[in-house]
């Protein structure tokens, strides 16, 4: 087996372009892979189109830096504190860039994602039926149901394929296999339907440790092109059964990025005044500490012995 393990700089420098579309976390609130946002931003990566069912503030952080030029997805804020200034900016004053918007609702997001990873021209779905999102993105298409007796309208959404997926997991080995538990999202369908995926695990583990839980693989190690061991890369999103939501963080973010040069002042506090995760950790210090999970609440056993 491919050893795949690297550190966070490399991978994002290696594996991440300018111009590439890019999945961020996916999971919607929890494992949003902040790490690597910021390593995005230190990197001065640019032109990239941000696939984002949800991210958080994330999108936010990379819009306000310059280094995004499409958002794909419905929704790009805070979810402590509402619509994204720094998105706000970007698409009504150009601010520090104009961005292009193409429109989804969150489920027929989910629904590109699961054509991309399937390989299908397209996902059929009506949900999004009478909503002005039909006018505002032009990829998708209104025809009838071939297998309807009556005329019966559906939209075709087309798959998303995105270049990129970085994804945060509890554990992984250093070949790619991984475990996740909790929300899970849209991780597998964007890990099964990106060209890359960059996974940041909270822990490094032997091999044996995943192949003893198959349940909890969602996609196989083969399709990991990095896998970065970055504690608590997810700060301030939460993870299940290792660290929870910095709601005191989000809040202080949306407030300071409520005007451009306070933006700026936060970016150059917590990113760019930092060399890397480990530098922010520290930074954070007790904050940190007193979101860590203590304890153990382990499931019940399954056992896979065969006969």
């Amino acid at each position: 087996m491919k050893d795949r393990l690297i550190p966070l700089g490399e991978a994002i420098a290696e594996h991440v372009r300018h111009g590439d579309s890019l999945v961020m976390g996916a999971s919607l609130e929890p494992d949003i892979p902040f790490a690597a946002t910021h390593e995005i931003i230190r990197q001065a990566k640019r032109d990239l189109d941000i696939v984002a069912p949800i991210s958080d503030a994330s999108s936010d952080m990379m819009i306000g830096a310059g280094c995004v030029a499409q958002i794909t997805g419905a929704w790009c804020g805070n979810v402590s504190g509402g619509l994204g200034h720094n998105y706000r900016r970007a698409f009504e004053h150009g601010m520090p860039r104009s961005i292009k918007v193409n429109d989804h609702s969150n489920f027929s997001l989910g629904m590109a994602l699961m054509a991309g990873a399937h390989g299908m021209p397209y996902a059929a779905m009506r949900s999004i039926l009478g909503s002005d999102i039909l006018r505002s993105n032009p990829a998708f298409r209104i025809t009838e149901n071939p297998f309807s007796a009556e005329a019966e309208p559906i939209v075709l959404v087309p798959p998303l394929i995105p270049d990129v997926a970085i994804l945060s997991v509890q554990r992984a080995d250093r070949y790619g296999n991984s475990h996740h538990w909790g929300n899970c999202g849209l991780m597998q369908e964007a890990a099964l339907a990106a060209q890359r995926v960059i996974l940041l695990a909270d822990e490094i583990v032997d091999a044996a440790v995943i192949a003893s839980d198959p349940g909890r693989v969602l996609f196989p190690g083969y399709l990991v092109t990095a896998v970065c061991h970055v504690p608590a890369a997810c700060h301030p999103s939460p993870m299940t059964g290792c660290w929870r939501r910095d709601n005191a963080f989000f809040h202080d973010y949306h407030r300071q990025s409520r005007g451009r040069e306070d933006f700026l002042a936060w970016l150059d506090e917590w990113v760019l005044g930092v060399p890397d995760h480990a530098a922010y950790r520290a930074k954070l210090g007790q904050q940190l500490d007193d979101l860590r999970i203590m304890g153990d609440a382990p499931s019940v056993a399954a056992n896979y012995a065969a006969e």
